[in-house]
């Protein structure tokens, strides 16, 4: 067990320092402690969740002229039959 516990540190091990204001480090606290987190893990999953969102939301993405056409095409044809998903559709929800 301690094995896997050294290598999930290793993984683990790359540190990245903030310089921030004490009023800032306090509200950051705070909060961290009402999620009953450390400051760290706070922050870690503060800047990922940011940092996904923003992948996320790009809305802006740049085609060359075959791949625009070859786009413009799939969105002018009707989709595929998808019996798998015709199904999922028509499934209630568990909370209807």
């Amino acid at each position: 067990m301690a094995t896997l516990e050294k290598r999930e540190k290793a993984r683990r091990s790359e540190v990245v320092n903030l310089r921030i204001e004490p009023n800032q480090r306090d509200l950051i606290d705070t909060a961290a402690a009402l999620c009953g987190k450390t400051r760290s893990a706070f922050m870690l999953d503060a800047a990922y969740q940011a940092a996904e969102e923003t992948l996320l939301d790009r809305r802006v993405f740049a085609l060359n002229e075959e791949q625009w056409q070859a786009f413009n095409q799939a969105l002018d044809n009707p989709p595929a039959k998808n019996e798998k998903l015709a199904k999922l559709l028509a499934t209630k929800s568990p909370w209807e």
